[in-house]
């Protein structure tokens, strides 16, 4: 056989098995000459430091930005970030299953604006409402949806070491949900130090202060007696600041539903308006915690 021809039949049988291993191994193939590029290098991107071409917008909810708009707010001194965590659950049958996410959200941008150089995060909707097997608590309810305890600190885990790695140094952890605050304190205090860059890591125990709201309800003359379902006057009050449609306003009086724990709900005006008094009273409170720590 010639040289000419063995180098042809070789060069042939190579490309044979080249393609036949394509076929069994797929693209991970350790015999294939063409490599497939790795998803997900370390390398940062190359546009990464390219410059933005608009105006930064005003928003402070990051999840309305482009990355550049956060880049640039965080390099220009944006270096907080709050961490909101709201719920769904039932809430009895006037009110929204996001009452949680809706407070925890308003009352959190608030706070960005009174205490400067703070973006806040998109509020995470899933905390621990209730077992599964047997349902409890909130889970006995339709609509409402839970995570485990150790599900739901893995992924405050997870979000704390996202926002560290976008150049936050001071990560404020907050929920709006009476269950979910002892599980808010261990995610911040045992699994987020190691994993967050370096960034102080914090909870406040300021931004769940209801006793303070009833209180500061009291005071003006507002005494509620419970319902036999899961509705309060302080959280419905800010609702019905921040979207009426979410305590079923209207439809609700038109059935006859005209009061909450025996306070009448029918001065929409005033009871709008002492909504957005609790809001901008929580947030005073909860910007001085952030100041004075």
């Amino acid at each position: 056989m010639s040289p000419s021809r063995r180098v042809i039949i070789l060069g042939g049988l190579a490309l044979a098995l080249g393609w036949g291993a394509l076929v069994v191994y797929g693209p991970s193939c350790p015999l294939c000459v063409t490599k497939v590029p790795v998803v997900g290098s370390a390398e940062p991107p190359a546009d990464v430091s390219a410059p933005n071409p608009l105006p930064l917008s005003s928003t402070l909810e990051l999840e309305k930005m482009t990355w550049m708009e956060l880049r640039d707010r965080v390099k220009g001194g944006f270096t907080r970030v709050i961490v909101p965590t709201g719920g769904i659950e039932q809430n009895g049958p006037f009110v929204a299953l996001n009452k949680h996410d809706l407070i925890a959200k308003a009352v959190s941008v608030r706070v960005a604006e009174l205490v400067g150089n703070t973006i806040v995060a998109p509020v995470v909707s899933f905390v621990p409402e209730g077992g599964f097997n047997p349902r409890t608590g909130h889970m006995r309810y339709p609509g409402t949806i839970s995570l485990s305890s150790d599900t739901f600190q893995k992924l405050l885990q997870d979000i704390v070491t996202s926002l560290s790695l976008s150049g936050f140094q001071e990560i404020v952890v907050v929920g709006d949900s009476r269950d979910s605050q002892d599980d808010i304190v261990r995610a911040v205090s045992q699994r987020t130090p190691q994993n967050s860059q370096n960034a102080r890591v914090r909870y406040l125990t300021e931004f769940y202060n209801y006793e303070g709201v009833r209180a500061w309800l009291r005071e003006r003359g507002l005494n509620e007696t419970p319902e036999n379902f899961h509705e309060e006057l302080a959280f419905s009050l800010q609702l019905m600041a921040i979207d009426p449609s979410a305590v079923r306003y209207d439809p609700r009086l038109a059935v006859g539903a005209k009061s909450l724990g025996g306070v009448s709900l029918e001065d929409r005006e005033r009871m709008t308006a002492l909504g957005r008094e609790i809001i901008e009273w929580r947030a005073k409170l909860i910007a001085d915690a952030i100041r004075a720590k």
